[in-house]
């Protein structure tokens, strides 16, 4: 996996804790400054991003399930 940067990390958790209210797919509603940490977690393999209705929303890799898991933030649940 590509390393990310602190501020991707921070992101990345924030999404992953989120995931629970969103069943499992929360939304990718990142700030301008954010767009650049969002790119570095999908490039990483960490996340894939899907439009639906004009949002766009998250889904967890592999990657990105065992991520979390490593940060204390379990999504083994989502299928």
């Amino acid at each position: 996996m590509t390393s990310i940067t602190p501020a991707s990390l921070e992101l990345f958790k924030g999404l992953a804790d989120d995931a629970a209210n969103w069943s499992g797919t929360p939304p990718a509603w990142v700030s301008k400054e954010e767009r650049g940490n969002l790119t570095q977690l999908k490039r990483a393999g960490l996340l894939t991003t899907f439009d639906y209705e004009g949002d766009a929303w998250v889904d967890f890799t592999e990657a990105g399930k065992a991520l979390a898991a490593e940060h204390g933030i379990d999504l083994s649940w989502i299928v």
